[in-house]
C-alpha cells in the first residue's frame, strides 16, 4: 500500500484532482441523458386509428350535411377503456345511427370493428416526432417499446463485464477514451437509424460504451484520491448523475423531435473523446502492473500540475521499485474473475458486494415505475429523480464519514425497502403520503448508489478492482432488466410486486454488515493487502487474554 505514500508527495488533493474530477463528471451528466432519454424520445402520445372521414379530403366532401370533428369520430370509432376514442380499433363501417342524441356505443360488438390498417394519427402537442410515431409502436406493437429498452440494458450489462476484466488488463484510460468515442458514434448514427432494428443495434452499442465510462470514471477519480478526500470526489462522481437528470429534463424540453434530441445528447461525447486524452493514465495500476516508466511520468505529471515539480524530480525508477517493492512482486500475478470468487478474503465481498449492486438496479427501476402515478408532466417527474438526488447523496457523504461504509450501506438499502413496503399499507386514495414515500425511497436509493460505488472500491485490490465493479454493475443491470418483469406479478395481487421490490433492498442491507469497515483505509493494491486486512481484523477480535495464555503455553 506504499502508492498512498507517493500520491501525498506529488498531491492527492489539489488542482489535478480538481482539474480531472471536471472532466470525468461533465461526461457522466450527459451520459445520464442516454440513460433516461426513452422517457421522452419514445414516448406513446395519444392515438387513434386513421380515418377517411376525418383524415382525407377527398373522402371528407361525401359526408352528408356539415359534420364536426367529434361527430365524425364518434361514428368512426368505439369507446376506449377510458371512455375516450378506442386508439386501436375503427368501425368497419361509419355508424350514422349513433347520431341519434338517444343512441350509444356502449355495447359495440367486436365484429363491427377492425384493426387500424391504414395506421394511426398521432397528438403531436408535446412531442413532435417519438420512435413510437416514427415506427408505430403501439397497439399490437406496442410490446416492442419495452424490447428496445431491455436491448438498452442488457447492452450496459454485456458491457460491465467485457469493460471491467479489459481495464484490469489494458487501462482505464484507454477504455474510457475507447468509451467515448463508441458512444459518440453509435448514438450519432441511431438518430439516422431507417428501421427499428437498426436503432436498437446502435443502442446496445451506445449502452455497451455507457458501462465502460461509467466504471473507469469512478475508478479513477478513486485511484488519484487519498483516503480522506475519496468520499467527496466519489459524491461528485454521483452528484453527476443527479444534474444529468435535470439537464436531460432541460435538453428534452426544448428539443421535441426524437431524432434531434438524440443527435443533441450524442455529439457532446466527440468533444470527450478529444479531451480524453489529456486525462492521465492511474498510475497505481502502472505501477502494479509493472509499468514503472509510465507510472513515474504519471506521477510526475501530477506532480507539476499540483505545484510539487520539485518533489516529482526526485522520484526515479528506483524509488518507486524501492518503495512498492513488495506490491511489485505479487501484483503481476494473474488474477481474474475465478480470483474473487476462489479467494478466501475475497469471496464473501464478492457475494456481497453483488448483491447491493443488484438490489440497487432492481430497487432504481422498482420506484421509478412507481413513480409515474406523481402526475403526467414527464417533464416535471424528470426533474424530480435529479432533485431528490441532491440532498440525499450530499446527506451521505456525512454520513460516510460519522458512521463508515458498512452502515451508511446497510441504512440507506434498508430505508429505500421499508418505503416501497409501507406502500402496501397506503391506500391508493392517499396519494400524497404514497408519493412522499416513493421519494424518500428515491432519496434511500440515491443514497445506496453512492455508499456502494465507494465501498466496491475500497473492498477490492488494484489488480481486480475493475474487474469486481465490473461483475456489480452487471448485477445491477441484470436488475434492471428483472424489475418491470416483476409487475406482472401485480395480477396475482396488487401488493406482490411491492412486495418483491421492498424485500430484496431490505435484506440486501443486512447482508451488507457481513462486509468489513473500511473508512480512513488505503486501498489495497494487491490480493495480500486485502487477506492482512482479513487477518488483523481476526487478529483484534481475539480477546488478549486469549493471546496471552497461549504465549504461555
Amino acid at each position: 500500500m506504499a502508492f498512498s505514500e507517493l500520491l501525498d508527495q506529488v498531491g492527492s488533493v489539489g488542482r489535478f484532482q480538481v482539474l480531472q474530477t471536471v472532466a470525468l463528471v461533465v461526461p457522466i451528466m450527459w451520459l445520464t441523458t442516454h440513460n433516461m432519454i426513452e422517457n421522452f424520445s419514445a414516448a406513446e402520445p395519444s392515438h387513434r386509428c386513421w380515418l377517411p372521414l376525418l383524415d382525407n379530403g377527398t373522402a371528407q366532401t361525401t359526408v352528408p350535411g356539415a359534420l364536426d370533428p367529434e361527430a365524425l369520430l364518434a361514428v368512426s370509432i368505439p369507446p376506449g377503456p377510458n371512455q375516450g376514442p378506442h386508439q386501436c380499433r375503427r368501425f368497419r363501417q361509419p355508424q350514422w345511427q349513433l347520431l341519434d342524441p338517444n343512441a350509444t356505443a356502449t355495447n359495440w360488438s367486436e365484429t363491427a370493428t377492425e384493426p387500424c390498417l391504414d395506421g394511426w394519427v398521432y397528438d403531436h402537442g408535446t412531442f413532435t416526432s417519438t420512435i413510437v410515431t416514427q415506427w408505430d409502436l403501439v397497439c399490437d406493437s406496442r410490446a416492442l417499446k419495452p424490447m428496445s429498452q431491455s436491448i438498452y440494458l442488457t447492452g450496459m450489462l454485456v458491457g460491465a463485464a467485457v469493460c471491467g476484466h479489459a481495464s484490469d488488463r489494458s487501462g482505464r484510460r484507454l477504455v474510457l477514451t475507447w468509451s467515448y468515442l463508441q458512444m459518440a458514434v453509435p448514438g450519432t448514427v441511431a438518430a439516422f437509424a431507417p428501421a427499428l432494428p437498426v436503432y436498437c443495434l446502435f443502442r446496445f452499442l451506445l449502452a455497451f460504451a455507457v458501462a465502460g465510462v461509467m466504471m473507469n470514471t469512478a475508478t479513477l477519480m478513486m485511484e488519484w484520491t487519498s483516503a480522506q478526500a475519496r468520499p467527496l470526489a466519489m459524491t461528485m462522481n454521483s452528484l453527476g448523475f443527479s444534474f444529468g437528470h435535470v439537464l436531460m429534463a432541460a435538453v428534452a424540453y426544448g428539443v421535441r423531435d426524437w431524432a434531434l434530441l438524440q443527435l443533441v445528447v450524442s455529439i457532446p461525447f466527440f468533444l470527450c473523446f478529444a479531451y480524453s486524452w489529456w486525462l492521465a493514465e492511474s498510475a497505481r495500476w502502472l505501477l502494479i502492473t509493472g509499468r514503472l516508466e509510465r507510472g513515474l511520468q504519471e506521477l510526475r505529471r501530477v506532480a507539476a500540475i499540483n505545484g510539487k515539480r520539485a518533489v516529482g524530480d526526485t522520484l526515479t525508477k528506483e524509488v518507486l521499485h524501492s518503495a512498492m517493492r513488495e506490491e511489485l512482486s505479487s501484483g503481476q500475478a494473474p488474477a481474474s474473475l475465478s480470483t474473487l470468487l476462489r479467494t478466501p478474503g475475497l469471496r464473501l465481498r464478492t457475494y456481497v458486494c453483488t448483491l447491493c449492486w443488484f438490489a440497487f438496479g432492481f430497487t432504481f427501476y422498482g420506484l421509478a415505475l412507481d413513480l409515474q402515478a406523481l402526475g403526467s408532466n414527464v417533464f416535471l417527474l424528470q426533474v424530480l429523480l435529479g432533485v431528490v438526488d441532491f440532498p440525499a447523496k450530499t446527506g451521505t457523504l456525512l454520513l460516510l464519514r460519522r458512521l463508515g461504509r458498512r452502515p451508511s450501506q446497510a441504512a440507506s438499502l434498508v430505508l429505500a425497502g421499508l418505503c416501497i413496503l409501507a406502500n402496501m399499507l397506503v391506500p391508493r386514495e392517499m396519494g400524497a403520503l404514497r408519493s412522499a414515500l416513493a421519494v424518500l425511497g428515491l432519496g434511500g436509493v440515491g443514497a445506496a448508489f453512492t455508499c456502494v460505488t465507494i465501498y466496491s472500491g475500497e473492498l477490492f485490490p488494484t489488480v481486480l478492482r475493475m474487474t469486481a465493479v465490473g461483475l456489480g454493475q452487471m448485477a445491477s443491470r441484470a436488475g434492471g432488466i428483472l424489475a418491470p418483469l416483476i409487475r406482472l406479478l401485480g395480477i396475482y395481487s396488487p401488493s406482490l410486486p411491492l412486495l418483491v421490490y421492498g424485500v430484496v433492498p431490505v435484506l440486501s442491507g443486512l447482508a451488507a454488515l457481513l462486509l468489513p469497515e473500511t473508512q480512513s483505509l488505503p486501498l489495497p493494491d494487491t490480493i495480500e493487502d486485502v487477506q492482512k486486512q482479513t487477518a488483523k481484523k481476526v487478529a483484534r477480535s481475539i480477546p488478549e487474554h486469549w493471546v496471552l495464555k497461549s504465549t504461555q503455553l
